[in-house]
């Protein structure tokens, strides 16, 4: 049975809950726009839920930003991801990619339910962290200046870690 997160942003307009087979923080994100919207020590941590399950307490509260992409070939695009926070308090709540209609990936730091200490971590999006960050990596993490090719679902499998 997966595990329920609840969450909310730090004022307490925005209360949430989302179901969870894959519910250990272990990724952790140093590109610049998970850093500048919702990162702390310059990086975020998102972790995966079903979307299906998502109930909201004080949806008016919430608004939605698309993310500039800038890429190697000097253009820009809009991010099809929708990177939900709270209008009053400014808190990083979840994403959502209509991508992946499935899933919503809530920041780690929005989880008030207690999570599981993950049993390494990885870095990812290492090319691009603030010159200031120093990586805090473990023995057994793993690193990547880009996307790991390990989906979240089959990180917490491969490890025994999926919530049936």
């Amino acid at each position: 049975m997966p595990i329920t997160l609840e969450g909310s942003c730090h004022c307490g307009a925005v209360r949430f809950s989302v179901e969870s087979h894959t519910p250990h923080p272990y990724q952790r994100c140093y590109c610049s726009i998970c850093r500048k919207t919702g990162g702390g020590g310059g990086y975020a941590i998102n972790i995966m839920g079903d979307a299906d399950t998502l109930k909201i307490d004080g949806e008016d509260a919430i608004g939605v930003f698309h993310a500039k992409v800038h890429e190697d070939d000097g253009s820009v695009r809009v991010s099809s991801g929708k990177r939900h926070f709270c209008t009053k308090c400014g808190t990083s709540l979840w994403l959502y990619d209509e991508t992946w209609p499935e899933l919503i990936h809530p920041l780690a730091s929005a989880i008030d339910t207690d999570l599981p200490v993950p049993p390494e971590s990885v870095h990812l999006m290492l090319g691009s962290k603030a010159s200031w960050v120093e990586p805090q990596i473990g023995p057994t993490d793993q690193t990547f200046d880009g996307y790991p090719k390990e989906s979240i679902e089959d990180w917490h499998k491969s490890r025994g870690l999926w919530i049936e």
